[in-house]
């Protein structure tokens, strides 16, 4: 069995280096989201705008350019190595985007905002009524807050595949809980609903929203390397090991490629709220 770590080691440790490793990839897969979150931060004329779980930096870099008004992003990670790429990343575009590194339920900023938005970075809290607790207190009173999720793993296939599709060939993982910290751990819009409005969230809802992801066939092999639980398992094998599963992973991930794409339905929630 892989070693149980809590979030701040993985996030610290293998996650990290998978983001950083995976970065211009999976910034063109996950970039329906980012567009998502540019439009909603638009739609309201947000100035101020807090990322959460902004990783290396591409939706904070976005909203920067985005904001009203000579307005700024300030992107917030619990990733240290995530968040130097992040800044890197700015300072390249010359983009007035600021970060932050730390617990989501502990970190401050200099100024309050008027909107919070997170792409996938609200599921991983230790403590998520505390979370949301620091970060509506970083708001203006009734400021937004839009973010997207999972939903069930039912219902994302392409997320669930490598461990279903390796299972007999590693070690055993770790189970999952429902309520545990992970990628799924919003799946369940009532647990969220219940959340928000114990941290003192008004307003909220909950909308499905779905988006066709995409990526070239040729990142498929460095994806499966480096993505999720499985990809951590075998950065740890022998060589033949790995090439074996590997070889798995491609069979059981062949009804997702069309050609030279690799394209998949990402079935999440779209989180709104106001503080």
């Amino acid at each position: 069995m892989i070693e149980t770590m809590t979030q701040a080691q993985l996030w610290n440790g293998p996650a990290a280096d998978a983001w950083l490793t995976m970065q211009s990839t999976l910034d063109q897969l996950f970039e329906p989201f980012e567009t998502a979150m540019v439009d909603a931060v638009t739609e309201v004329g947000a100035r101020h705008v807090l990322d959460i779980g902004c990783g290396t930096g591409a939706t904070t870099i976005a909203i920067g350019r985005a904001a009203a008004g000579g307005g700024h992003a300030t992107g917030a990670d619990l990733s240290v190595p995530m968040i130097d790429l992040a800044k890197q990343r700015a300072g390249l575009c010359g983009v007035d985007a600021r970060f932050i590194a730390g617990d989501a339920s502990r970190i401050t900023a200099d100024a309050p905002f008027d909107m919070a938005v997170s792409r996938f970075g609200i599921m991983f809290f230790d403590e998520p009524v505390a979370a949301f607790e620091r970060i509506r207190a970083m708001l203006l009173p009734d400021a937004p807050l839009t973010a997207f999720a999972w939903r069930s793993p039912g219902e994302n296939p392409f997320m669930t595949c490598a461990e279903r599709a390796a299972a007999e060939m590693l070690p055993p993982l770790p189970p999952q809980q429902a309520d545990a910290p992970g990628q799924f751990a919003f799946a369940d819009p009532d647990r969220v609903r219940a959340i928000l409005a114990n941290a003192g969230w008004s307003h909220a809802v909950l909308t499905p929203f779905d988006a066709e992801c995409t990526m070239p066939v040729a990142a498929l092999d460095a994806y499966l390397l480096h993505m999720g639980r499985v990809g951590i398992v075998l950065r740890q094998l022998d060589d033949a090991s790995r090439a074996a599963v590997l070889a798995q992973l491609r069979d059981a991930f062949a009804s997702f490629v069309d050609g030279d794409c690799v394209s998949f339905t990402a079935a999440c929630w779209r989180i709104d709220a106001r503080a």
